[in-house]
């Protein structure tokens, strides 16, 4: 079985930056988030949410890719954000107390409302 690459696209918001994932979340994609979010400094989001809708599979590799990234994040003082999850996936942060540190929304609508 030939694993799908994890593609990063990143566009932005005011204030924020979008990571568009599409592929397979495993050991291989640790350097392609990393890539986006040495990209998205440049601009100095405030906030950078991570759209799972085109990721079809997620390991504990990838899980722990996430981690590195929520790391460097929150040292920087920014905040991380998921949606586009899969049932299943959000669950899984949930159980593996992800959520406890990136909130995970229902839709990009919400992205960037006022509270």
């Amino acid at each position: 079985m030939t694993a799908n690459k994890l593609e990063v696209t990143v566009h932005y918001q005011p204030n924020a930056a979008v990571f568009d994932l599409s592929g397979e979340l495993t050991a291989l994609a640790g350097e392609a988030l990393q890539a986006a979010y040495r990209a998205a400094e440049n601009q100095n989001p405030e906030v950078i949410f991570l759209n799972f809708a085109g990721v079809d599979y997620i390991n504990s590799t990838g899980i722990a890719a996430i981690i590195s990234l929520l790391a460097r994040a929150r040292q920087a003082n920014r905040t991380l954000m998921a949606y586009g999850l899969r049932p299943f996936y959000a669950e899984l942060f949930e159980v593996a107390g992800l959520a406890n540190y990136m909130p995970i929304l229902s839709a990009e609508a919400n992205l960037l409302e006022p509270a």
